[in-house]
């Protein structure tokens, strides 16, 4: 059994504040598809508000006016544990992911705690699924919030009450072991989710899963490494299907409406070095893709693989899908098909999808390459094929046997990571958290059984700044037509995951603590504040009876930990707080 907290064992439902949230004060209204598409202005109803990953709100009652004016209205502690959260917000109820499974409903006015739920997980399940303990995201649909678990089941709860209403079971954590570091989104009326498989788990964990979202009932499961007999098998050479490893989904994917595609990103195998996994000629799908899934059937429409990996640099992260010109402009873009007729709209999946910091802008109806170029300093990638997409990697830094050293840049902990970008549709812009890193890294498949990057990856790594360079964090803005930098700004300490308002704002902080609002259009800053501790949350802003609020979490993240490392002068605190903020 799996409680709903100290209040329901009390025997309270909520505690009624001075503000009443609309569903607690009557009926709640269920969350529709229609929605979800097209959310109201006050609301943040998914992990980037919106399925097509923009990271966007409308809202602007806070602008570059008064931002300086922000001031906070209440925080909370959360608990222990690896902290990177997005908050929901629907009807004036804030929906807050706890580490270790908890799941808050917070007054999004007030900060008064509604309702409590905490899992009860078995006390075992650390001796399998060995990464940490991040809740990333919930979904919300119909009168349901719906999360994936740490032992590998996804569950439902009451939005009203907390109380859960179904769970469901994907894999067995014992056998088939599978971190589920981040949560669903609804796609097409269905609830879909990645994770990342352990090595130990082999390629059965490895799938994309999808849900009925009123029961719980499984709809469809698409492997990432493809089974005998699929397209792609033959990919992995002689290798025995069994040992074909840890090709996850473990960051949140991307959904068109109109196209009914969910976009997912996949990781690396396990080992990264391709001549410990039958060779390193081999393709290895579906590592390190793009996968375009039928939200019906979860059959793969289309796939681009943007980097035959040997170093751990992942590709799962956010995909941002947007209706554009497309017109990359050759003296700032390295890569550019040479069919595009410039200018020429386009329904496209663009972003940084991996830790390479590359930007790819991809056809979401068919997948093909359209452009490519770097943000920071990379030496993986030689070069991109523009007719075809073909991504060549650089062959002096591919390892061909154990005990090779290499000088990688980016790092594995990028470039880019999960840390998310964001987009504006104000002037068709896109923002990255970015870091200048570079990585000493030793092929190698010995080393202590604790050292995760040797057991998963079997690399040693000795994570540096790029040669030349003293500030650790920059945020680059993008043209999503033309791929030119409109501006950058740099910092010394890493940066993280980002938003953007119809403010002209765009909302981010670091690693050291510092949370800040930033001009779209030129980059200055307009506001910052200390918040003490690394702002590894993911921002959003909303509003309740027409006020307007900003917020974000701190805590600790693997990411933040290593770049504090990178910077030793700067020293946070360690704490596990969400912070709102709002005009006087």
């Amino acid at each position: 059994m799996h409680s709903i907290g100290w209040l329901a064992v009390l025997g309270l439902i909520v505690v009624m504040p001075a503000h009443a949230p609309a569903q607690t004060g009557g009926a709640f209204a269920p969350v529709t598809d229609a929605m979800l598409d097209a959310p109201d202005p006050a609301d943040w109803p998914t992990w980037r508000r919106t399925a097509n990953g923009w990271g966007y709100s409308p809202l602007d009652q806070i602008d570059r006016e008064n931002v300086a004016d922000l001031r906070l209205v209440w925080s909370r502690a959360l608990g222990a544990g690896a902290q990177a959260a997005t908050p929901l917000v629907y009807d004036g109820v804030l929906y807050m992911p706890n580490p270790e499974d908890v799941i808050q409903a917070i007054d999004a006015a007030t900060g008064d705690l509604l309702w409590e739920h905490r899992r009860s997980l078995p006390e075992d399940v650390r001796e399998f699924v060995r990464l940490n303990s991040t809740n990333r995201n919930v979904a919300i649909y119909d009168n349901l919030i719906i999360d994936t678990s740490t032992d590998d089941f996804i569950f439902a709860l009451d939005a009203a009450t907390g109380r859960q209403v179904w769970e469901t079971q994907i894999l067995d954590y014992k056998t088939q072991p599978a971190h589920q570091t981040s949560g669903p989104i609804i796609a097409g009326g269905k609830v879909v989710s990645g994770r990342g498989c352990m090595p130990q788990a082999g390629p059965e964990a490895c799938v994309v899963t999808a849900h009925e979202p009123r029961t719980g009932r499984e709809l469809w499961r698409t492997h990432l490494i493809p089974r005998p007999g699929e397209p792609g098998y033959d990919t992995w050479g002689d290798v025995p299907y069994e040992d074909r490893r840890h090709v996850g989904a473990w960051m949140v994917p991307s959904y068109d409406s109109e196209l009914n595609l969910v976009y997912v990103g996949t990781s690396v195998t396990s080992p990264a070095p391709k001549f410990m996994l039958g060779g390193v000629d081999n393709q290895h799908l579906y590592h390190n893709s793009t996968l375009a899934l039928n939200a019906d059937t979860g059959e793969i429409v289309w796939y681009y693989q943007h980097l035959n990996d040997h170093w751990d640099l992942d590709h799962p992260f956010e995909r941002i899908l947007v209706d554009t010109a497309v017109a990359p402009d050759s003296g700032a873009v390295s890569w550019i098909n040479p069919r595009l007729l410039p200018g020429e709209r386009r329904k496209v999946v663009t972003g940084i999808p991996g830790k390479t910091g590359v930007v790819y802008t991809l056809d979401r109806e068919t997948g093909e390459f359209l452009w490519a170029t770097p943000t920071t300093t990379q030496n993986v990638i030689s070069s991109i094929d523009g007719a075809t997409g073909e991504v060549t990697a650089n062959s002096e830094l591919v390892f061909t046997g154990g005990g090779q050293q290499v000088t990688v840049c980016p790092t594995y902990h990028g470039g880019k990571n999960w840390e998310a970008g964001a987009y504006s549709p104000l002037t068709n812009t896109m923002f990255f958290p970015l870091r200048n890193t570079c990585g000493r890294m030793l092929a190698s498949g010995e080393g202590s059984d604790t050292d995760i990057s040797i057991e998963l990856y079997s690399l040693v790594v000795r994570h540096q700044l790029t040669p030349g360079m003293d500030d650790l964090g920059l945020v680059r803005a993008i043209s999503v037509e033309t791929g030119e930098t409109r501006w950058t700004y740099e910092q010394r300490s890493a940066t993280m995951s980002l938003a953007t308002t119809g403010g002209g704002l765009v909302f981010g902080g670091d690693v050291n603590g510092r949370f800040r609002a930033l001009d779209q259009d030129a980059g200055a800053v307009l506001w910052e504040i200390n918040l003490g501790s690394p702002v590894s949350g993911f921002p959003m802003t909303y509003a309740v009876d027409g006020r307007q609020y900003v917020a974000v979490s701190t805590g600790v993240s693997g990411d933040s930990q290593v770049f504090s490392l990178l910077t030793p002068e700067l020293r946070p605190s360690l704490g596990n707080n969400l912070f709102v903020f709002a005009l006087p």
